[in-house]
């Protein structure tokens, strides 16, 4: 009888990653369907509530991008833990805890800027009328923030844990939660009082509150989730690990304010240029970040296989599971770039009518955009999931460093050059998008590759 053939350790190491990527990924597309929803009910309100509440959930968003990465910085000591130990559940317990601690400390800091959200906006330059709805939005708004942060840390929790379907499926949960309460609130259904754009905030907190009873009721109904104890001792304070992941956590969070500013950036550059400009600009972008949902996902699936192969002293194995990450991401990336390159209108008709006469300028636009998007999907891959792998290393300084870097030299720098010293225009501050996202892709992925020179493996 023929002996079977053992897989091999590349074909498993692919397998793991898949099977983290693909629920987490998922999740990560129905989160924009949640915020999808706001907008979808809010525009029914008119022009200036909808502009409000653009306003507000950016602010709001930029926020949530960042705490989340401040306490997802739990995850690599997670699968750490996880990898010198299968059972770790005390070390495990420990990085829940104080991480769900600094979530109520960052959700604090969050709730203090949205209260003076209209005084921000009103310093930035909005319209006064825009500010004072924004504000009132935000105001009820702000209640959601620190149950929405917990939850992002329930999530790496049942992620690390092999889980990671649980993530997908209360994503799934707070579409149906969201949209039930807009359609209530927003416009006083089923008894209820019409609040306006004051009750699309309310259906946030209320989905955020439901998406948290979702992970504590899971995790308490899981036999393995369940021995890790969790909540238990949530007041025991353990300031050691609440100082590791902040040490790694706050370099990641200044990453993300490094990228979502070049890209908040070059919306306001593409305002200076026109409004068709923009708006071919934000639809453009639009498609690239729904594709951009998946390398994120492996990137978060690249943090935690590393992670448990890093913990466990596995050199080769942590190894394997960074360039399987990348290769997934490339290669889906490539299927992207394609499909905006061969198919442009097509994927903007899931956004706008391009037949119709009065979108043909933004239309226009948004075609030559997605031509440089299309160019700059394999970077984009490729710098969210060799950031994810060396954040598996623990390595956040330097990546933090590139990300500042690359996206604010030569990003800016060519967006405004090109944009507004040569003929290019619109097109020169996407050249500029691309710039950046090669120069850190780049330097990121050499730092991974060279990472055992570098001693990120430790001794």
């Amino acid at each position: 009888m023929a002996e079977a053939v053992p897989h091999s350790p590349w074909r498993i190491e692919m397998g793991a990653t898949l099977r983290l990527a693909v629920p987490l990924a998922a999740a990560n597309l129905m989160q924009m369907l949640v915020y999808a929803i706001d907008v979808i009910f809010v525009a029914r309100l008119g022009e200036t509530a909808l502009a409000a509440s653009s306003l507000s959930i950016s602010l709001f968003g930029l926020m949530m991008w960042c705490f989340s990465g401040l306490t997802g910085a739990c995850a690599p000591l997670i699968a750490a833990e996880l990898g010198r130990r299968a059972h770790a559940m005390r070390e495990v317990r420990r990085s829940v805890r104080m991480a769900l601690w600094l979530a109520v400390l960052s959700g604090l800091l969050g709730m203090a800027v949205a209260a003076n959200g209209e005084q921000i906006l009103l310093l930035s330059g909005q319209d006064p009328e825009v500010a004072r709805l924004a504000g009132g939005f935000l105001s009820v708004l702000l209640w959601a923030m620190i149950p929405m942060i917990l939850s992002n840390v329930l999530r790496t929790f049942v992620s690390a844990l092999g889980r990671p379907i649980f993530a997908t499926a209360i994503t799934a949960l707070a579409i149906g939660v969201n949209a039930l309460g807009n359609w209530v609130f927003v416009f006083g259904n089923l008894g209820a009082p019409a609040l306006g754009l004051e009750g699309s905030a309310l259906s946030s907190i209320l989905t955020a509150l439901a998406m948290l009873a979702a992970y504590v009721v899971a995790i308490q109904r899981d036999r393995r989730l369940r021995r890790y104890r969790i909540f238990g001792r949530w007041w025991r304070p353990e300031w050691t690990r609440l100082r590791e992941i902040m040490l790694i956590g706050t370099p990641i969070t200044l990453t993300i304010l490094a990228e979502a500013g070049l890209f908040s950036g070059a919306a306001f550059l593409m305002g200076l240029i026109g409004p068709a400009q923009l708006a071919g600009h934000t639809v453009a972008l639009q498609v690239a970040a729904l594709a951009f949902q998946v390398p994120f996902g492996l990137g978060q699936a690249a943090t935690i296989r590393v992670g448990y192969h890093f913990g466990a002293g596995d050199r080769a194995a942590a190894g394997r599971a960074g360039w399987a990450a990348l290769v997934l991401s490339v290669s889906f990336m490539a299927i992207t770039a394609s499909a905006m390159l061969l198919a442009p209108h097509a994927i903007l008709a899931l956004y706008v009518d391009p037949a119709a006469p009065q979108n043909a300028a933004m239309v226009a636009f948004a075609v030559q955009y997605m031509v440089i998007a299309a160019a700059f999907q394999l970077f984009d891959g490729v710098q969210a999931v060799a950031a994810g792998a060396l954040r598996g290393l623990q390595d956040t300084r330097v990546p933090m460093a590139i990300a500042l870097f690359g996206y604010w030299v030569p990003g800016l720098g060519t967006s405004v050059g090109l944009g507004f010293f040569t003929a290019l225009s619109g097109i020169g501050i996407w050249l500029g998008l691309a710039a950046g996202l090669v120069v850190v892709a780049g330097l990121l992925l050499w730092r991974w590759h060279a990472r055992e020179r570098l001693g990120l493996f430790g001794a």
